[in-house]
């Protein structure tokens, strides 16, 4: 019959069928169904610097970047990334070798994943995981191995004994993420040593998201893996311009990694986007000459937001764990008398006019994540105290 496939075989690849429509997508609409505030999906309401902005406009104007840009990203953004890596770390990259841009940081862990994996590798990656990870390893056909980060002391905690014994013979790459979302953990110098000694020791490749680097809070630091000895030639280092800029529809990100590694990921990257993001990656390299004082300000005005929702959320009822980075706040809700993230989030929209999402989405033991909940505090102060009084109003006795 005309139309009808002649198998029962389901349309979408058996790699892809556990994963369906993404969380955010279902949230998302749920807030706009509702009209509810949404402290779900990761993007700020407000744009970032207007000098950045314009800087785009200029590109655009001027024609650069309006035709396909250079495959490894055009030569002012590679330099820049270069210098700022230089700058923060202490990490020399060669601009022409050792820098890829990317259609924002998704890009990168797909391309970085399917370059490197091939099916029955395994990679090891920390639980609860941003959820493209792993369908990646699922498109590689990559085995995804779960190190679970466990609450103690009121933040998420790598067991390193746990780590070392996920890694087998089968092990190809560990993925690593700090600041890391959705916990709010940064890993220390101790956990990231431990890491690194790891991966020489079993010579292991490592891709590491960083993504969040520039939103580190208190006593919190941010050390790139790569600075660690025996990881520059092994790791391939992910950043962002959207999270530290508020950009994320832009989608520009990059890699640094030694030639090698970069060769490869750009081997996967071109047969993906090509090329992307032409006059944004003009303006994301004077975003990353910005001066000190803008990191530290977009710090500041980050850390103000998540006290403000903390405190909300604790007034709440919640069990909120301590956020040392990136901006969501992970909660725990058995204190409120529930069990299940899930059906919590589907109906916190009409209990409380508020839109979360469930952590165990990110989880493989969907049991050790069944009871938190994640909140997105990259949002106006205005709407987070309309969040916060919402909450309050509906949970606290």
């Amino acid at each position: 019959m005309t139309g009808m496939t002649s198998s029962a075989r389901p349309l979408l690849n058996r790699r892809l069928a556990e994963f369906g429509t993404t969380i955010f997508a279902e949230m998302s609409a749920l807030a706009l169904s509702t009209g509810s505030i949404n402290l779900g999906q990761g993007f700020p309401d407000t744009d970032g610097p207007e000098e950045v902005r314009e800087a785009a406009v200029r590109a655009l104007r001027d024609g650069r970047g309006n035709q396909y840009p250079p495959g490894p990203g055009v030569p002012e953004l590679r330099t820049a990334v270069a210098a700022h890596q230089e700058r923060r770390y202490g990490l020399s990259w060669d601009p022409d070798t050792e820098v890829l841009v990317t259609a924002g940081a998704t890009e990168a862990i797909a391309a970085a994943l399917l370059a490197l994996v091939e099916p029955g590798d395994e990679v090891v990656a920390l639980e609860p995981y941003y959820d493209s990870y792993a369908a990646c390893i699922a498109m590689a056909g990559g085995t995804r191995v779960p190190v679970t980060l466990r609450p103690d002391d009121g933040r998420f905690r790598l067991d390193l004994d746990e780590l070392r014994a996920a890694v087998t013979d089968r092990t190809r790459l560990l993925l690593i993420n700090t600041p890391h979302n959705p916990t709010g953990t940064v890993l220390t110098r101790e956990e990231l040593t431990a890491v690194a000694e790891l991966a020489v020791e079993r010579d292991l490749l490592v891709v590491t998201d960083e993504v969040y680097e520039h939103l580190v809070f208190d006593e919190a630091e941010h050390l790139p893996l790569a600075t660690f000895p025996g990881m520059r030639e092994r790791t391939v280092t992910i950043g962002s311009a959207g999270k530290t800029f508020s950009f994320t529809g832009w989608k520009v990100g990059w890699i640094t990694a030694a030639p090698g590694l970069v060769s490869a990921v750009r081997s996967a990257k071109q047969f993906l986007t090509y090329v992307s993001s032409g006059p944004f990656q003009y303006a994301v390299a004077e975003a990353l000459a910005l001066p000190e004082s803008y990191f530290t300000a977009f710090r500041e005005d980050m850390r103000a937001k998540r006290d403000l929702l903390a405190t909300g959320l604790k007034d709440a009822g919640f069990e909120v764990f301590r956020t040392a980075g990136t901006y969501f706040i992970t909660t725990d809700i058995r204190p409120l008398g529930e069990t299940d993230g899930f059906a919590f989030c589907r109906a916190l929209p009409e209990r409380a006019g508020v839109v979360a999402i469930p952590n165990a989405v990110f989880y493989d033991h969907r049991e050790a994540g069944a009871p938190f909940v994640r909140f997105a505090f990259c949002k106006r102060t205005e709407v987070l105290a309309d969040a916060a009084e919402r909450l309050c109003k509906a949970f606290a006795h």
